[in-house]
């Protein structure tokens, strides 16, 4: 199936994770297009969609989630999957506690979108903080500047944390219901 993975990155690291299912799916044989939510592609032209953002304070970021209001219509009608990046920490010791902080880590616009889009699955990946990233807007100016205090500073863990294993697997199984897909239906006209 013609699929479009769709991100929204501040940094980089959410554009890789996309590049890492892009590139599952790519292996597995489907079609594939990857861009930016912001770059101009006609997303009547594909037949499924993987869309994912990074998340910031609960939520993707805004122009993840203009993405999806704005071609609702469109992926309400197609197979969708969903995905977050955002929570860092290395918290594999307790497998427990790191399953508690994907789970509050999962963004308030997936309730939005779970009820109109129907996605097939959602998921939320650790994602990756440079302490010495330069800062993007000013809410991350005004944490930047808080984060560096010594107290604070030492309490938040900073690296990749981004499992590309576990985001592979995921993406493996995006393809293999595609492939089921495929096989099930006639094929979908572009809208």
């Amino acid at each position: 199936m013609k699929t479009l993975v769709a991100y929204a990155s501040r940094h980089g690291a959410t554009r890789e994770i996309a590049e890492w299912i892009a590139g599952t799916l790519l292996a597995a044989g489907e079609e594939v297009t990857i861009a930016a939510v912001t770059d101009p592609v006609d997303v009547a032209e594909y037949e499924a969609f993987v869309i994912g953002s990074a998340a910031y304070m609960g939520h993707w970021l805004g122009d993840a989630t203009a993405f999806v209001r704005r071609h609702r219509a469109i992926l309400t009608g197609r197979p969708v999957w969903l995905f977050s990046s955002g929570p860092v920490g290395d918290a594999p010791v307790d497998p427990t506690k790191r399953q508690e902080m994907i789970e509050s880590s999962r963004p308030l616009d997936f309730d939005e979108f779970d009820a109109s889009l129907r996605p097939r699955d959602e998921a939320v990946f650790f994602g990756a903080w440079d302490r010495d990233a330069q800062p993007v807007g000013l809410v991350e100016r005004i944490g930047a500047a808080f984060m560096r205090l010594p107290v604070v500073g030492n309490s938040v863990p900073f690296g990749d944390f981004r499992d590309r294993p576990a985001i592979e697997a995921w993406a493996a199984g995006i393809a293999l219901e595609l492939r089921r897909l495929e096989h099930a239906l006639p094929a979908m006209t572009p809208a």
